[in-house]
């Protein structure tokens, strides 16, 4: 029998949501979105649009996540 996510270890707590998040990922149809969530995204967005030099590109992102740990 598989242990209750009260009884997992913190890294398999880990493991279990990075699992749980993949099967969600894969019918992102599904996942609902808030009015305010698409307002967040809109206005993200347009900030994007109006000045592009202010994003990080992912790998620098991801750097800089992996120095800090």
């Amino acid at each position: 029998m598989e242990p209750s996510f009260d009884q997992m270890t913190p890294a398999e707590r880990i493991l279990y949501v990075q699992d749980l998040w993949d099967r969600i990922a894969e019918e992102p149809e599904g996942v609902p979105v808030s009015d305010a969530m698409k307002t967040e995204l809109d206005r993200r967005l347009a900030a994007h649009r109006a000045d592009p030099s202010t994003a990080i590109p992912w790998e620098q992102v991801k750097a800089e996540l992996r120095r800090r740990t």
